[in-house]
């Protein structure tokens, strides 16, 4: 049966529970070794889309777009089209991790500064010491830079976590994947600072009620222009509505 979508500003987030894109979709698609792109798509990301052609072009060619921020599962409400749950790009990138180092699957860390990457792989060694860490580099290069994804396609990944911000990073998915045999393709904002130490993600009780946003702002303010985005896309939302 195929997923259902809900369109949230032309962009068609599934429809789907954590666990159940998990076992029931890409699980399977890794143990067949069948190619995979996943967009975890917040209000900043649905905002730029609408603004930058060629890069709305870039997401909308992922197999799946997931409700990565809180802002979306609101806008989905306030337009009376409620999606099932918050997938939060943290979180699945940690299953596919232990689920990777279950299942002899090997996993490439593409993005972030040196010494993040860097730091970040001592974690991942320490909590998953069977994983298969099929590569790293940092991702400071140039998108158009192909050798980039030359070395990613040589280490042979079944999972590659692009770690290179929006929008760089989908459109470096969108740019290579095509010239790969298999991986589950993925980009994961600034995951691999959490992995390093360097960012504390808000707690369990914050994220349960979708103030993950406001923790990060009191911890970060000058995150404050990105946080006003996401009010202006809930407006936008909300004058869509009326």
């Amino acid at each position: 049966m195929p997923n259902e979508h809900i369109k949230i500003m032309d962009i068609p987030f599934v429809n789907i529970t954590q666990r159940d894109l998990l076992k029931g979709e890409l699980y399977p698609r890794l143990q067949e070794s069948k190619t995979s792109y996943i967009v975890t798509a917040n209000p900043e990301i649905v905002m730029y889309a609408k603004e930058d052609k060629s890069y709305k072009e870039a997401i909308l060619t992922a197999d799946y777009i997931i409700p990565d921020g809180a802002g979306i599962v609101i806008a989905s409400k306030v337009l009376k089209k409620p999606l099932k749950e918050r997938v939060t790009g943290f979180d699945l990138m940690i299953k596919l991790l232990s689920h990777a180092e279950g299942n002899n699957l090997s996993c490439y860390f593409l993005g972030a500064k040196e010494e993040v990457v860097q730091e970040a792989m001592k974690r991942v060694k320490r909590d998953y010491p069977e994983l298969k860490i099929a590569g790293h580099h940092h991702g400071y290069f140039d998108l158009e830079d192909a050798s980039i994804a030359e070395r990613v396609k040589e280490a042979n990944p079944d999972i590659v976590f692009a770690a290179l911000g929006f929008p760089k990073q989908e459109l470096w998915i969108n740019k290579y994947m095509s010239g790969f045999k298999k991986g589950l393709f993925m980009g994961v904002g600034g995951s691999f600072d959490i992995l390093a130490g360097n960012t504390k993600r808000a707690p369990y009780f914050w994220i349960k009620l979708n103030l993950e946003w406001l923790y990060r702002l009191l911890k970060e303010p000058f995150r404050w222009k990105r946080i006003l985005k996401v009010f202006e896309f809930i407006f936008r939302i909300i004058l869509f509505r009326k």
